[in-house]
């Protein structure tokens, strides 16, 4: 308990999965919590049994106006913005010769350009008030060419993330600002069960074989684990980082 005591964090994609788990193990820790999503009424549902400072906003993380009135009522409720987790993402599962100029396009805007946005609207923030840290959601799909069902745009825009993130964890090292990546493996998540994926062994039947280690899938909390580490002051020395959260898929 307290390991993000007196901080205050945004987390994009709040309504559910990843997200929502951050929020829960976030506010726990001590941390005020600015909780978004495009889904707001959702949000707002999902997160109203969770104790703690929480404060609610729609966010459309492909918007620049949002993201700015974001940071805005941030540092209007609690004083200032010491974590950004960019966890919002979505993947259309589409294959290089069958992607669309608009797909393409779509794909990099709430994939790429959002992390991108993100960054860019909280940093003059961080750095007034010494520091901070951001903690991007990647993709193995940025690293392993098998990953994800070849969605190619999905794939090219974490490829982006990852670049941008070492970009950003260098050039913002001298105002105390660390950037880091957390690269979630096969993960029970509300997409998954979208997709008929009702539990976390269902899910790791599709991947035994693919992933080493037992129950062959992770959970939410697994991912919202890491963030919680690299947006504490344990992880004080470590910038430039990936995180890699797949039990052992990308170690074959």
């Amino acid at each position: 308990m307290g390991r993000l005591a007196n901080k205050v964090a945004i987390i994009t994609g709040a309504a559910s999965g990843m997200g929502l788990a951050a929020v829960e193990l976030f506010t726990r820790e001590g941390a005020r919590v600015v909780a978004t999503d495009i889904a707001f009424e959702q949000l707002k549902e999902a997160t109203a049994a969770i104790g703690g400072e929480i404060l609610c906003a729609a966010l459309d993380v492909a918007s620049e106006e949002q993201w700015k009135q974001v940071v805005s009522e941030a540092v209007t409720a609690f004083g200032k913005v010491d974590i950004l987790v960019n966890n919002a993402g979505v993947s259309f599962h589409k294959k290089l010769l069958d992607e669309t100029l608009e797909g393409w396009n779509r794909s990099l805007s709430l994939n790429l350009t959002s992390v991108f946005l993100g960054m860019q609207s909280v940093i003059p923030t961080m750095q007034q008030n010494g520091g901070g840290s951001i903690v991007n959601c990647v993709s193995l799909a940025a690293i392993i060419g098998s990953a994800d069902n070849g969605a190619a745009a999905y794939a090219a825009a974490k490829g982006g993330v990852r670049a941008l993130s070492k970009h950003a964890a260098v050039n913002f090292a001298q105002d105390n600002i660390r950037v880091n990546s957390i690269y979630p493996g096969a993960i029970l998540t509300g997409a998954a069960q979208r997709y008929g994926v009702t539990s976390r062994e269902v899910l790791g039947k599709a991947f035994e074989g693919v992933i080493p280690l037992p129950p062959f899938a992770g959970e939410a909390i697994d991912i919202a684990n890491g963030y919680l580490y690299l947006a504490s002051d344990e992880s004080k020395f470590v910038t430039g980082e990936e995180l890699i959260i797949d039990g052992g898929w990308s170690a074959k």
